[in-house]
C-alpha cells in the first residue's frame, strides 16, 4: 500500500519549525568551509571594503549629479552596498519573524 504525498502537506512538512532547528549545528567535516566563509565574511565587512564602499558611492553619487551616469543603475550600486552592509541585520529580521 503506497502512500501520495500532496503538495500542500510536503510544503506544510518543510516549513515546520523542527527542520529549521534541525540545521542549527554545522555538520562533520565543515570546520574548514566555516572558516573560510568566515574570513570571507570578515573581508566583505573588514576595514578595506568599508572604505571602498565609502568611494564607490561618492563616486558613483558625483557621477549621478554631473549626469555621467544612468540613475538606475547609480541607486543599483548603492542600494548593493546596503544590502552588503545590512546582511546581518537583514536575516536577524526574518529569522525573528520567523520565529
Amino acid at each position: 500500500m503506497s502512500r501520495k504525498i500532496t503538495l500542500p502537506a510536503a510544503l506544510a512538512a518543510l516549513m515546520t519549525p523542527s527542520v529549521a532547528i534541525a540545521q542549527g549545528t554545522d555538520p562533520a567535516g565543515s570546520g574548514p568551509i566555516v572558516a573560510a566563509l568566515g574570513w570571507l565574511q570578515g573581508t566583505l565587512l573588514g576595514n578595506v571594503a568599508t572604505a571602498v564602499a565609502v568611494m564607490a558611492v561618492a563616486a558613483v553619487g558625483f557621477m549621478m549629479l554631473t549626469g555621467r551616469l544612468n540613475w538606475r543603475f547609480g541607486a543599483t550600486v548603492i542600494i548593493g552596498v546596503f544590502i552588503l552592509f545590512g546582511a546581518a541585520s537583514i536575516v536577524a529580521g526574518i529569522q525573528g519573524v520567523a520565529g
